[in-house]
């Protein structure tokens, strides 16, 4: 009999005497406990690095069966907190995230074995993971696939447990349910026939859980732990998630080897060439899909055209399989040609769009490209649906760059209308470009998400580029990084996006990041300067809307939040007499002076109309006519500047002023002879 008197096996889990002694015979376990090919019982204490591990990758061949000893001394259960969890932060979370940099480092493994050895460093004081065994099945038996934290008996030792034998893994192949191990006393209880070939080894709880691929069960994987486990919530919703990083493994050793080998082909073909003319500075980052394939659909690019200039390349093809991949890399290279050939930004979309359709109408991608002059530090930009860029100003302000932009590639090629954007580059700007993967993971929204990569990009001198790519990668890795408890007491989170609650740190979505900077005699002003320029056109019905979005954000931290709401007005008033009294573009251009307390708005609006503005005096039920009166009454100082070819408006704001009076040398402005108020000064 197997096990002390009182530890008898229940009724239905008994197995006769023969069917016991064939399973030893099976795997050579002698009456002692040891295997008949002398390996003796490992030091239980051993930390899952002291065990030899050559690993396991082929059916058939493998380690002693996975199996656990007597609980050891250290109490039982998980610690109210884990290593890896930051202050404030839940272990489970913490927990998460190291998952999600383990299951990284699975899709990159060149073999089951090391996948399993990579998974081990999920292990913590409060989550002991000691061990990892995949088990396969045939029509009769179980055998291992591959394992880590387990020694080998021997060259001849070969793993076979019958699919009949009471086996806490056979019983998972029976009814596809997890079967939670907490003690070795609770091992013994439940499955006493095999309990001596799991005493041997060591360990003192088991999680046995279904391996599904395509709705089909696959094989089962065991984790084993130097202590005894509660299993909480977390915990096994921990190892349901290893269970499927490791399902994918298995599914792609077994069927995708070559369309893992062309996935990391693609990876390594997306590293992106430094600039070849001095005058800008890219970072890049790639993060794929977590667990997954090791590209998606998402890609980058950096191009060196001739001439000096710089092509740079940012899109995400719909989906993340490998259909998805083999598409992005012929988009990326039917991208690359057109640039190379010479193509303008929106003639280099056009085609690309059309291209795509004739690959697969069903699928479409977004992309935002940059042709780029470094030394004059001009952008000209063209976006096909792809989240807009994100600008960081000298002094660390980060506002979002509204860009014209038309439909997503492949989704309406006959409609190829991609307007370009002319903007510069100032020295010690920096500009971001990213999939929605980095914006919207963790369960964020386009509000929230942006939140988060403004407090993470603000922070930080302008010159460590790649350093400021690590941080955007580590927010999105580590939830708390940019929306923890400190941010949230500082006050510094909105209440929309605290009332969300804790989010999930996991990487649902591929993350492409490209961040591009004007670095030639990068000057560290005296006086901190912010500067915003919009060109809106007649056309461009969201354009006063996206301006008035991009000067809030360049006075985020204005002292005196009535008058952002008043330059805001005023600013409104200006761009829209241009675009309802005249027939030309409006250009709106904001600057920022000063130190904090003490700057001074300067707002400008030109237009190449001849007829100077007249301030009238409308009546109760006028429609129009009020906006040079509310500029009198609410700007500290205004006035209208001829230009060589039409005119300017402006007006200016002290920060340390009143905000609401007018300065008295402006109240005769605009009397309709063109002299009106002086110039700024």
């Amino acid at each position: 009999m197997v096990g002390k008197a009182g530890d008898a096996p229940a009724p239905g889990d008994r197995t006769d005497t023969a069917e016991l002694r064939q399973i030893e015979a099976l795997n050579r376990i002698g009456p002692d406990g040891r295997s008949a090919a002398g390996e003796g019982r490992p030091d239980a204490a051993a930390g899952p690095d002291d065990r030899g591990d050559p690993g396991t990758d082929t059916g058939g061949a493998g380690p002693d069966p996975p199996v656990s000893a007597s609980p050891a001394s250290a109490p039982g259960g998980s610690a109210a907190s884990s290593s890896n969890a930051g202050p404030g932060q839940d272990p489970a979370r913490g927990r998460e995230t190291l998952l999600l940099e383990t299951g990284h480092a699975l899709a990159e493994a060149d073999r089951l074995g090391d996948g399993l050895r990579a998974l081990r460093r999920l292990s913590t004081p409060d989550f002991p993971l000691d061990g990892l065994v995949v088990f396969g099945v045939t029509e009769k038996f179980l055998n291992v696939l591959g394992q880590s934290g387990y020694r080998r008996g021997g060259a001849e030792q070969v793993f076979r447990m019958p699919v009949t034998a009471r086996f806490p893994a056979t019983e998972v192949l029976g009814t596809g349910r997890p079967v939670f191990l907490s003690s070795a006393a609770q091992y013994k209880r439940r499955f006493a026939a095999t309990w001596p070939l799991a005493e041997r080894h060591g360990r003192a709880a088991w999680a046995f859980l279904p391996l599904v691929t395509a709705g089909r069960l696959t094989g089962v994987l065991m984790a084993a732990f130097r202590t005894p486990m509660r299993f909480t919530a977390d915990e096994r919703g921990l190892l349901v998630e290893v269970a499927r990083l490791v399902a994918q493994a298995l599914e792609r050793t077994r069927t995708s080897t070559a369309e893992l080998a062309l996935s990391r082909g693609l990876r390594r073909s997306m590293g992106s060439a430094p600039p070849e003319e001095p005058g800008l500075s890219v970072a890049t980052r790639y993060v794929p899909t977590g667990g997954g394939l090791v590209v998606g659909g998402d890609w980058y690019d950096v191009i060196n055209l001739p001439g000096g200039r710089l092509a740079l390349v940012i899109g995400d093809v719909q989906g993340h399989d490998v259909h998805a991949a083999g598409l992005m890399a012929q988009l990326r290279t039917a991208v690359h040609a057109y640039a190379a050939e010479g193509h303008g930004p929106d003639a280099v979309l056009a085609r690309a769009s059309r291209f795509l359709t004739a690959l697969d109408e069903d699928r479409f991608a977004t992309c935002l490209y940059i042709e780029a002059e470094p030394a004059a530090g001009m952008l000209h930009i063209a976006r096909a649906g792809h989240p807009h860029p994100v600008l960081r100003l000298p002094d660390g302000t980060c506002v979002i760059r509204h860009v014209r932009g038309g439909l997503p590639l492949g989704l309406m090629p006959e409609e190829h209308d991609y307007p370009v954007t002319d903007l510069e580059l100032r020295f010690g700007e920096i500009m971001m470009l990213c999939t929605d993967g980095l914006i919207e993971t963790g369960g964020h929204d386009m509000f929230s998400g942006w939140v988060r990569v403004r407090d993470t990009m603000t922070p930080g001198p302008a010159d460590d580029l790649e350093g400021m790519a690590d941080r955007l990668i580590r927010t999105v890795q580590a939830p708390g990084a940019a929306s923890g408890r400190e941010d949230r007491t500082a006050g510094r989170v909105p209440p929309e996006l605290d009332a969300r609650g804790p989010l999930s740190p996991r990487n649902e979505d591929d993350i492409a990041l490209l961040l591009l900077r004007r670095d030639i005699g990068v000057p560290a002003p005296a006086v901190p300067e912010r500067r915003l320029m919009l060109t809106i056109e007649q056309d461009q019905g969201q354009g006063l809307a996206e301006a008035r979005a991009e000067l809030q954000a360049l006075l985020h931290d204005w002292a005196q939040p009535d008058q952002v709401d008043t330059a805001v007005l005023l600013a409104s008033e200006l761009v829209g007499n241009v675009l309802m009294h005249t027939d030309q573009t409006a250009v709106l251009c904001a600057s920022v002076h000063g130190e904090p307390g003490r700057r001074e708005l300067v707002v400008e609006v030109t237009d190449r109309g001849d007829e100077l503005p007249h301030q009238r005096t409308p009546g109760e039920l006028a429609s129009s006519g009020r906006g040079l009166m509310l500029l009198d009454i609410l700007s500290g100082e205004w006035s209208v500047r001829p230009e060589s070819e039409g005119k300017t408006v402006w007006f200016r704001l002290q920060e340390n002023g009143s905000g609401g009076e007018r300065a008295d040398h402006a109240g005769n402005a605009g009397n309709g002879d063109g002299g009106g108020p002086p110039a700024a000064r």
